[in-house]
Formats: C-alpha cells, sequence, structure tokens
C-alpha cells in the first residue's frame, strides 16, 4: 500500500496528506477547488518550516513530502490505481455518502474506503457502497501532524483483514491507533463532547466564569487545554452537530446541546474560525482572551 488519495483540502484533509507523504506514500490530494488545494499545500510547507526549525526534520525531508503530493480536482483521475482512499471533507451526511457513491464507482475494486468523520455512523456511509467490508473509520485528531491518535472504527460489515490493515498502516505513521465499534460518538467524541457540553452549563448557569472553568480542568484535571478552549479550537458549529448526532443516535437528554451553545452557532460565534467564541481571537496575536460577552 503505496498510493493514497485524501479527499478533502481543509484543516484535517492537509493535515492527513502531510502525514502520509512525510512517511512515503505517493498521496492524490483531491478537493473541488483548485484555491483550497493550493492553500492546502501552502500550509503544509508551512507545517515542514516549523518542524525543520524544531530540527525534526531537515530541508531534504521536506522537499520529499512536498514532491510526494499530487493535487486533483477530478475525484475519478485522483482515485485511479489507489489502494485506500480517507475521506475527510466537510462532516455533513448527504456529501460524504454522495462521495462514496462516487468512490465505490471509481476506486478499483480491492480499495481500502476509509472515513475520517468524527461522529456520522461508518455502517450508514458503507451501506452507500457496494463493498461495505471494505469501508472503515480511520479518525484522525488536531493537528494531525502532532497528535499520535487514530481512532479506528469498525462499521459493522468492515472485514478483519481491513481492520488489521488499518492498524498496521497506522502505526507506520508514527500514530497509535485505538479499534472501537461503530455506535454515535464512538469513544472520542461519545466521551468528550458530554464534557464540553457540562462546562458550557456550568458556564450558562452562573456557576463560574470562562477562565475559571478552564484553569480547573488544566490545573486540576491535567487537561492540556481547557473544554471551553477546546470546543473554540474545535469549532462550536462542529460540537454542536456531534451533540446532535449523540442525542439524536441514543434518544438520551443528557446529550442535548446546551442552549447558550445552540445561541453562539445560531448567531455565528463559532470559536477561533470564525475569530470569537468563549475567546477572542486576534489574526498575529496568541494572547488568550475572554470574550467581552462573558466577562
Amino acid at each position: 500500500m503505496q498510493k493514497i488519495a485524501v479527499i478533502g483540502a481543509g484543516t484535517m484533509g492537509n493535515g492527513i496528506a502531510h502525514v502520509f507523504a512525510q512517511n512515503g506514500y505517493a498521496v492524490n490530494l483531491i478537493d473541488v477547488s483548485e484555491n483550497a488545494l493550493q492553500k492546502a499545500l501552502q500550509t503544509i510547507t508551512k507545517n515542514l518550516d516549523r518542524q525543520i526549525a524544531k530540527g525534526t526534520i531537515t530541508e531534504a525531508d521536506k522537499s520529499q513530502t512536498v514532491a510526494n503530493i499530487t493535487t486533483h480536482t477530478d475525484l475519478a483521475a485522483g482515485v485511479k490505481e489507489i489502494s485506500l482512499v480517507v475521506e475527510a471533507a466537510t462532516e455533513n451526511i448527504a456529501l460524504k455518502l454522495k462521495i462514496f457513491q462516487d468512490l465505490d464507482q471509481h476506486a478499483a475494486p480491492d480499495a481500502i474506503l476509509a472515513t475520517n468523520t468524527s461522529s456520522i455512523s461508518i455502517t450508514k456511509i458503507a451501506a452507500a457502497t457496494k463493498r461495505p467490508a471494505k469501508v472503515i473509520g480511520m479518525h484522525f485528531m488536531n493537528p494531525v501532524p502532532v497528535m499520535k491518535l487514530v481512532e479506528i472504527i469498525n462499521g459493522y460489515a468492515t472485514d478483519k483483514s481491513v481492520t488489521d490493515t488499518i492498524v498496521e498502516l497506522s502505526t507506520k505513521l508514527g500514530k497509535v491507533p485505538c479499534v472501537v465499534n461503530d455506535y454515535p460518538g464512538f469513544i472520542a467524541n461519545r466521551i468528550l463532547m458530554p464534557m464540553i457540553n457540562e462546562a458550557i452549563c456550568s458556564l450558562f448557569e452562573g456557576v463560574a466564569g470562562v477562565e475559571e472553568i478552564d484553569t480547573v480542568m488544566k490545573l486540576g484535571m491535567a487537561h492540556p487545554m481547557g473544554p471551553l478552549q477546546l470546543a473554540d479550537f474545535i469549532g462550536l458549529d462542529v460540537c454542536l452537530s456531534i451533540l446532535n448526532v449523540l442525542h439524536d443516535g441514543f434518544g438520551n437528554p443528557k446529550y442535548a446541546p446546551c442552549p447558550l451553545l445552540v445561541n453562539m452557532v445560531t448567531a455565528g460565534y463559532l470559536g477561533a474560525k470564525s475569530g470569537e467564541g468563549f475567546y477572542k481571537y486576534t489574526p498575529g496575536s496568541k494572547d488568550l482572551a475572554v470574550s467581552s460577552r462573558f466577562n
């Protein structure tokens, strides 16, 4: 398995392409937008420069990594003669089902089709294809070049040999694979999102302020980032979407999104990517300032 395709050139897609390319795999990075592809290459180059500055790679490593990546705007051409496809498109069920229908049509019959989804059912995605045994979840963490975990999710019909192949591949990438089964939220988000939601509820109910909640979790629980800052980093819209998947999937009120989270997303306060969430984000500044709405 030496040739990989990555669908989607956003934050997760370019990170996944970076990691595969740096480990010697030929990568076809596919996106409908040529501009997104060029931006992804710029991001990968900047991240490689950071690794050079830290002394973890050489200029030659950087050159080879970039040379291993080829960009495509045509999916059919991009997945031709590919052993593994990792889909990292927007977390939208209709879009993902369409992509997997197209992949099933254009990828080689023995190609493994993986999705980086953080919450959507692998079984449902696999059912959109004629090869459900070869569909699996490969959930990387952000930022992909830094984070060691890959949550590997078996769909109901995923073949064990496919799981074994992806576990071995993840290890070759220098990652730590953890195999879980396909239920709403898998493991990472089934545990993380209720914690984030409870932190938001605590703020909503006036139990404590933004900085206090995050400080308690950082200093008391040894979390590198507080839950409210982490929610901003993930994207409050993404958090809301995952909580809705959990709530719908289990029918349990404990997963119901906090009204404050719903209001913030509706108003467009999505966290770091929109410039403001629980914290205010100023371009070029690394200072962490609580949003004036919570002062």
